[in-house]
Order: C-alpha cells, then structure tokens, then sequence
C-alpha cells in the first residue's frame, strides 16, 4: 500500500474551503452591521446639524472607504475560494486602504514636522507604487501564472 500525498491533504483542503467561506460570511455580517452603522452616523450628523463640520464627514468618509476594503476583502475570499485569481483584487483593497489613510491625515496626530512631513512623503510613495502596481497588472499577461 502506497502513501498517496493527495489522499493525505484532502480533508485539510476541503477545511480550508470551509474556513473561507466561514470568514466570508463573517465579513458579510460585519458590512451589514458596518452599513447600519454609517446610516445611524449620518442620521445623528443629520440630526445634530454637524453635516458641514470637514471634521464629521472625514469621518463618515472614512466610515465609507473601510466598508469598501471589508467589501475587497469579502471579493478576496470568494475569488480565492473559487480558485481564481487574486492579487488584483488585493492591490484594488491596498490603494483603497491607503487612500483611506490619506484622506483622514490630520496634521495634529504627528509630534513634528518631521514626522509629518516622513508620513505625507510615504503615504504618496504608497499610493504611486500601488497604482503602478495595478496599472502593471492589468496590463500586463504572463504565460503560465493566471494569478497575474
């Protein structure tokens, strides 16, 4: 009787499948509890008269680009599921991510202009190499890696 490796593997794959699948619902149940979350927000901003502070609707925004990365995320584990490819959607979630991180920068939260300016300076280098990232990726085919 020979030792078949695939045999072997089986149950841990098909595991594995399962564990996706869980944490793909679990990220569904986190942005519907996420978009339930943003309307309350905008009605309290709504209600309170806030809707012109630039401070509260950074927030809401913020609220907003952090479901779109959960929503990625979601894309992520469904595609990996189904065996297709995913480093698109991978760079797609970072450039939201860091677009995120940009458009919430606030100058109060470094020590000094030193540290400001370090933070401003990696935020764009972040978002240049990303979206060169995803320009090289669609645009490009390597023979013999779907995955790009």
């Amino acid at each position: 009787m020979a030792f078949d490796l695939d045999d072997a593997t089986e149950p841990a794959a098909v595991a594995m499948e399962w564990l996706v699948l869980g944490a793909a619902y679990f990220l569904l149940l986190l942005f519907l509890i996420g978009v339930f979350d943003l309307f309350l927000s905008l009605y309290r901003l709504l209600i309170a008269g806030n809707f012109t502070d630039p401070n509260e609707v950074v927030g809401l925004l913020d609220s907003v680009l952090l479901l779109l990365i959960i929503v990625e995320v979601h894309r992520t584990l469904l595609a990996y599921a189904k065996g297709e490819p995913v480093l698109r959607i991978v760079v797609s979630a970072a450039i939201i991510a860091i677009a995120r991180r940009a458009i919430s920068f606030r100058l109060e939260d470094y020590g000094s202009g030193g540290e400001t300016v370090l933070a401003a300076v990696s935020i764009a280098v972040l978002v240049l190499a990303l979206t060169l990232g995803y320009f090289l990726l669609d645009r490009v085919d390597v023979p013999g890696r779907p995955e790009l």
